[in-house]
């Protein structure tokens, strides 16, 4: 297996706070990773609070597999390899009803940048693999060497937020029509050769925005969070919690609209008079705006550095109609 994974947890008294960890409780680990939020979680819960911890990157929740191995011994931990869009699926096989807190802590993880051969990082020779989870069947490769043009440059453009995606996904087919791009290499030095080299030098390395493009449409990341947290707050008990841990506007953006949705008392159109929709919230928003990762955290994890944290509680219903000053 070798060394064991080395993560630090991102705003961990934050998150382990909103959780609001307590003996006897059951929580979700959506994204175990390297087992450090999940450890804390079941310290905080000890004796008898369990977790189960989901990680579609099998590597991943083998390391984490060691780190819980107590836990998972007595049956305090599970651990299952699924993404965490099948969050009810795995309840139901586990015949857990309802959960009493969930979190999710989004993105690559430093270990995956840092395993070469996965392909994520634009700083290392590798093929262009990118899946997080290895058993789907496309790569960042097979897209970048098949996708039309304009899907190419929609990619770009709406998962990286690039300015030269068109110019980069022209690149890109008369590049691949000479010979087929399969290294991070050879996507990187397309993408250097289509940005202007005054943009080059300003801002982050010029094939960030690329990379985290493919990588979210390589493991359909925003769907697959749009899912999950769909599933998560079903799954809540009435007081449970959910806190989610994002690390760019995309999914920070999904997150928001999510909680805003579940949150709201009222569905009907403005100029209705009164409610007749019926529809009753689900949540209460517990961050009027996202947390930001304290200075000092900053300084000693650069990971930490794009964080941002929401919470929300779960309701336990409610209904009557609502007037329009009540919805206003």
């Amino acid at each position: 297996m070798g060394e064991p994974l080395q993560h630090r947890p991102v705003m961990l008294a934050e998150a382990l706070a909103f959780l609001n960890c307590r003996p006897g409780a059951v929580y979700v680990d959506c994204t175990v990773g390297g087992g450090g939020h999940a450890a804390a979680i079941l310290a905080e819960s000890a004796p008898d609070g369990r977790l189960i911890g989901l990680d579609q990157d099998e590597t991943a929740l083998a390391q984490a597999g060691e780190r819980l191995a107590d836990e998972v011994r007595t049956g305090r931990a599970v651990l299952v390899q699924e993404n965490f869009d099948a969050l009810t699926d795995v309840l139901d096989r586990l015949k857990v009803e309802k959960v009493d807190g969930v979190l999710f802590d989004l993105g690559v993880s430093s270990f995956q940048l840092g395993e070469a051969e996965r392909g994520f990082s634009y700083q290392m020779e590798a093929p262009l693999d990118m899946r997080m989870d290895r058993r789907r069947p496309v790569t960042a490769a097979d897209l970048v060497n098949t996708a039309s043009e304009e899907e190419l440059a929609r990619l770009i453009r709406t998962y990286g937020e690039e300015r030269w995606a068109g110019r980069i996904a022209a690149l890109i087919v008369a590049k691949r029509r000479v010979r087929p791009l399969r290294t991070t290499r050879d996507l990187v030095e397309v993408v250097k050769a289509a940005i202007p080299a005054a943009a080059r030098r300003r801002g982050p390395h010029p094939a960030k925005r690329t990379f985290q493009a493919l990588r979210i449409a390589v493991n359909d990341e925003l769907g697959a969070l749009e899912r999950g947290l769909a599933g998560a707050i079903r799954a809540l008990r009435p007081g449970g919690r959910l806190v989610a841990i994002s690390f760019h506007s995309l999914e920070d953006r999904i997150v928001k609209q999510a909680f805003a949705l579940s949150a709201k008392r009222c569905v009907c159109p403005p100029e209705t008079p009164v409610c007749v929709c019926g529809h009753v919230p689900e949540l209460r928003i517990l961050t009027r705006r996202p947390l930001e990762p304290a200075a000092d955290e900053m300084a000693e994890n650069p990971r930490a550095r794009s964080a941002k944290l929401r919470a929300a509680e779960r309701l336990d219903g409610g209904g009557g109609r609502i007037s329009q000053e009540e919805r206003e």
